[in-house]
């Protein structure tokens, strides 16, 4: 009998539960920092029940598990971080919201893959075995943005053997998988998807970087771009279009559903009005051709939400959830 079931849980099939999905938040800037609050971030349980009132279905969850789990085999993770997790997990699910958990900022894989393969196995091994009764609304996302040393070829193979791992615990239970070179949209078509029946595509997608990334501090010549408007041109709307329609094509020829786990623009200095301008037509663009979605993010740079007077900002929010 499989697990799920084992638990009192029905399994959900990956079309229906890429529709529940619906449209998410990502809890950015805190448990994928090296350590949680040093990126000005602390999670707290007032955040759940008020991204669920706004409107929101899921929280997309980053987590840099490589920071708390031993270098050495059997590569144990920290006891503490596991249950600081649980809390995440479980605010989570009992205000309703779908929790998407993933492996983030793991900056030793990227750049030796030999070398931590091992490593990245068993920390999934741990993770995959600790949830495995949760309910099914509960996703695994293998791995954020795969780079570097992990080409197409070496992360196929690793998500193969990942996926392996997590399916001795966790047979039914909804995987998402994504292209390697950052999980662009233009990854999605390199993949090679095994034959599983409960998976999920995810592509992030932050174009024209130019205007998402303005000043950005951790993209090199991203000064050189601040003042970089949105205006919704025909020319602007037709980028993201043609995008889309090439998600939507591919989706339907590999009958794999597709989540957009991450999209935004960066606020230092982009307008405000083009961000929100941006935003809801990249969402509406998603949700025409059955892409469901999660922005990035929360309550940092590229947020919804103004921590410090613990108000939404009214224009993004309204732009990702008209109805608010």
């Amino acid at each position: 009998m499989p697990i799920g079931e084992a638990a009192g849980f029905t399994p959900i099939d990956p079309f229906t539960m890429q529709k529940r999905l619906g449209r998410g938040l990502n809890l950015g800037n805190a448990l994928e920092a090296p350590r949680e609050g040093e990126w000005g971030i602390t999670l707290e349980d007032y955040f759940f029940p008020i991204i669920r009132q706004a409107g929101f279905d899921t929280v997309r969850v980053p987590i840099r598990w490589s920071a708390h789990a031993l270098r050495e085999a059997p590569y144990t993770i920290d006891p503490a971080f596991f249950e600081r997790v649980d809390w995440v997990i479980e605010q989570a699910l009992n205000n309703d919201l779908n929790v998407v958990i993933n492996v983030h900022h793991y900056e030793e894989l990227f750049e030796n893959p030999n070398a931590e393969w091992d490593r990245f196995l068993a920390l999934w091994d741990q993770i995959a075995t600790r949830y495995k009764d949760l309910p099914p609304t509960l996703l695994f996302e293998v791995l954020n943005e795969p780079h570097g040393a992990l080409t197409t070829r070496v992360w196929n193979a690793l998500f193969e053997d990942t996926l392996r791992v997590i399916r001795k615990t966790n047979p039914t239970r909804n995987i998402i998988l994504t292209g390697a070179n950052w999980g662009k949209l233009a990854s999605l078509f390199s993949l090679q998807i095994p034959d599983d029946p409960y998976l999920i595509a995810t592509f992030h997608y932050y174009e024209p970087e130019p205007f998402t990334h303005q000043g950005a501090s951790w993209v090199q010549g991203s000064a050189e771009w601040i003042g970089t408007r949105w205006e919704g041109t025909e020319a602007e709307r037709r980028a993201i279009d043609r995008g889309f329609d090439a998600v939507a094509r591919w989706s339907k020829d590999k009958n794999i559903p597709v989540w957009m786990g991450e999209f935004g623009a960066y606020g230092l200095h982009a307008d405000l009005e083009d961000r929100a301008r941006w935003a809801a037509y990249v969402a509406r663009a998603a949700e025409q051709r059955g892409i469901t979605w999660a922005y990035w993010e929360f309550g940092a740079g590229f947020g919804v939400y103004d921590l410090a007077t613990q108000q939404w900002i009214e224009p993004l929010l309204r732009a990702l959830i008209p109805n608010s």
